[in-house]
């Protein structure tokens, strides 16, 4: 334990220090999502427009952008070639970056998992930037901005380390992400690396702490407070984080508002680790580490399955690694999963007939049908069940990634299943809808054109535009606007997405999701 001398000492040492000191003062974050910490300040840049963008495409002619020809952008960056997403590689066109990213930004219903996953394919694509695209990367940023926002953390640092920039406002992203990872030794030495990134005091004490150097730590918390750059709250935690015993036995720190990945990981590291379960689903991820209990670790998994962002065998692994320790809630989840599990292992019809129904009704209450339908779709639509476990493999098999084949496969017993089987080959022409939502499903997979505003802009060859905006339309379509349903899903199959389109339609009818 230090002593008062030596604080003393280092008060005074900080005082000497300060005059000459780098300015190092947070600035107000670029991003429009709340969480996203200020650990490492960034030069004042154009951010995208906070205010709540609507996703619809009334469009204007506007002046002719003028960017310098051939010179590299980080807007371009991207994961997935065209040859992979089917999408051109002029996705954005002579569109406008900041309308771009309003458009990416804004918030969505988000309930339907093929138009999440093909929002996550349209983050992540290599495409040409912008006609107007400059130096600021304005559109990578809004891209990783929505990737965090989704909890899409591990897509986030793929494109991350794909710009290898080195500009702060990306970094504090990636230092976001490690944070949360646990990787942050990684972020801490990227910081030590490049000075230029201008770190806040709080993540550069953090940082030093992490290295051993805590009389290092110690000075610059003290120059901080001295510089008055430090704040009240900060000071409570980083005092605590540094010399924790000194503060034995004392009531614990009122949580800051807002919560950020380095305030949540120092109160974890002082033994007053905050639950992530009312947090931004991005923290959801830090819940996945090994020190985490098991019981937070399966509610996680199932947060980040339900937001489509984890791979569906993640959570199989949880939901097996162990017997379950108690009953009611998640443990109930975990029991009827693991019954089913074995049963299927064992290939006894009749004991898989029995569990199929207890498994699915817990699935559905959580809103995990996607994922367990990836995990075992193609099996059950293989066996040869009846009755009420028969109806809900055929469920399956028409969520699960191969539902065209399996769908092929299957004789219809009825005109809803001939429609569901014919929406999932893309043919339903002559066939009867079934509910009020099916005949609005019905014309935009036989001969229907796009509202003005969404052929405007892909006459234009604005693609990128025109997807998010039929992305929006479809879910709108969950609260009832039948006509958006029909637009949006004319317009998906129109620029190539047709396996979103028949993937979104099988959702909207066969998935309980209404807000």
């Amino acid at each position: 334990m230090r002593t008062d001398t030596a604080r003393s000492r280092l008060l005074a040492t900080a005082v000497l220090l300060a005059a000459a000191a780098p300015s190092l003062r947070a600035e107000e974050p670029l991003s429009a999502i709340d969480w996203l910490s200020q650990s490492v300040s960034a030069p004042a840049t154009a951010p995208v427009d906070p205010a709540k963008p609507t996703a619809t495409s009334d469009v204007t002619p506007e002046e002719v952008a003028v960017s310098v020809i051939g010179a590299p952008s980080a807007d371009a960056v991207g994961l997935l070639s065209p040859q992979v997403t089917g999408l051109p590689a002029a996705l954005w066109g002579p569109g406008k970056s900041a309308q771009i990213a309003a458009l990416i930004s804004a918030e969505r219903i988000d309930s339907l998992p093929a138009l999440r996953g093909l929002l996550l394919t349209l983050l992540l694509a290599e495409a040409d930037p912008p006609a107007d695209a400059g130096q600021t990367a304005q559109l990578l940023t809004a891209r990783i901005d929505k990737l965090l926002d989704m909890g899409a953390l591990d897509q986030a640092r793929a494109l991350l380390d794909a710009a290898g920039s080195r500009d702060p406002g990306l970094f504090r992203r990636s230092f976001d992400v490690a944070l949360l990872t646990g990787e942050e030794d990684r972020g801490c030495r990227i910081m030590v690396e490049s000075p230029g990134l201008a770190p806040t005091f709080p993540a550069r004490i953090f940082c030093l702490a992490r290295s051993g150097d805590w009389n290092a730590a110690a000075l610059t918390l003290r120059t901080g407070q001295a510089l008055g750059h430090i704040s009240d709250e900060e000071d409570a935690l980083l005092s605590r984080f540094l010399d924790p015993d000194l503060y034995e036995g004392e009531a614990p720190l009122v949580a800051p508002k807002p919560i950020t990945p380095l305030a949540w990981r120092m109160l974890e590291a002082i033994g007053e680790p905050l639950s992530t379960a009312t947090l931004p689903i991005a923290f959801a991820h830090a819940e996945l580490r090994p020190q985490a209990g098991w019981k937070s670790q399966v509610e996680a998994a199932e947060r980040l399955a339900r937001a489509g962002v984890i791979p569906s065998n993640l959570l199989l692994g949880l939901y097996t690694e162990r017997k379950p320790a108690a009953s009611g809630g998640v443990w109930d989840r975990i029991a009827a999963f693991q019954r089913f599990d074995a049963a299927l292992q064992s290939g006894d019809r009749t004991a898989i007939a029995l569990a199929l129904p207890d498994i699915w009704s817990h699935m559905t209450a959580a809103e995990l049908e996607p994922a367990f339908a990836d995990l075992y779709g193609k099996r059950l639509s293989a066996l040869p069940l009846d009755g009420e476990a028969g109806q809900i493999a055929f469920t399956l098999g028409l969520l699960s990634p191969d539902f065209e084949a399996l769908a092929a496969a299957r004789q219809p017993r009825d005109d809803r299943e001939a429609f569901l089987i014919g929406l999932a080959k893309g043919q339903v022409a002559g066939l009867t809808p079934p509910d009020s939502l099916a005949r609005a499903i019905a014309p935009a997979f036989i001969d229907h054109s796009p509202g003005e505003d969404l052929t405007r802009l892909t006459e234009d060859n604005r693609t990128g535009e025109a997807i998010l905006a039929a992305i929006e339309k479809v879910e709108r379509g969950v609260q009832g606007d039948l006509d958006g349903v029909t637009d949006g899903l004319a317009l998906l199959r129109k620029v190539g997405m047709e396996r979103a389109a028949r993937r979104a339609a099988l959702e909207l009818l066969l998935l309980e999701r209404r807000g």
